[in-house]
């Protein structure tokens, strides 16, 4: 397996498990879905928002821009509805980039300034493993909030959404 379709084999996983995950989140009330607790980003909605920002960032330098850093906090949406629909647009970007790939991708480095002004150079296999672990950590992460309500734990194994 190629780094190439290795990661258009992960943009797939990655956009199941967001319908999957955004689908349960969606049958929370809104007292739920913006209850504080403890955690990245204190809440699932301020998690769903910081991962889809993450996304936007990383996917704006692997398509050459993306120098600079905004605020991690920084608010998308301000509903499950509207980051869902955010949500599925950038899934689609992100399958489609990883679908036109080419393994000369994998040569590139991206220089970029973090959220605290630092500087970066990172090269491309390791900041598109970053890209995808990134979201599975924060998918966790909004896993275990989830346990705390009434919504059912759902699976996002990579082998049982690839192989189901």
């Amino acid at each position: 397996m190629t780094f190439a379709t290795h990661f258009q084999m992960m943009a797939r996983y990655n956009r199941i498990a967001n319908e999957r995950l955004y689908g349960a989140c969606a049958q929370l009330d809104d007292l739920e879905y913006f209850a504080e607790r403890k955690g990245s980003f204190g809440s699932i909605h301020g998690l769903l928002n910081h991962l889809l920002l993450g996304d936007r960032i990383w996917m704006s330098r692997f398509e050459g821009g993306g120098l600079s850093t905004p605020a991690l906090n920084s608010i998308l949406g301000g509903s499950i509805v509207e980051l869902k629909e955010l949500r599925a647009a950038e899934d689609a970007r992100i399958e489609a980039f990883f679908a036109r790939v080419g393994d000369e991708f994998f040569g590139r480095s991206f220089p970029y300034v973090n959220n605290r002004g630092k500087q970066y150079v990172e090269e491309a296999p390791v900041a598109v493993a970053h890209f995808f672990n990134h979201q599975t950590h924060h998918r966790g992460q909004v896993h275990v909030m989830l346990s705390q309500t009434e919504v059912l734990a759902l699976s996002l194994d990579l082998h049982r959404i690839i192989n189901p």
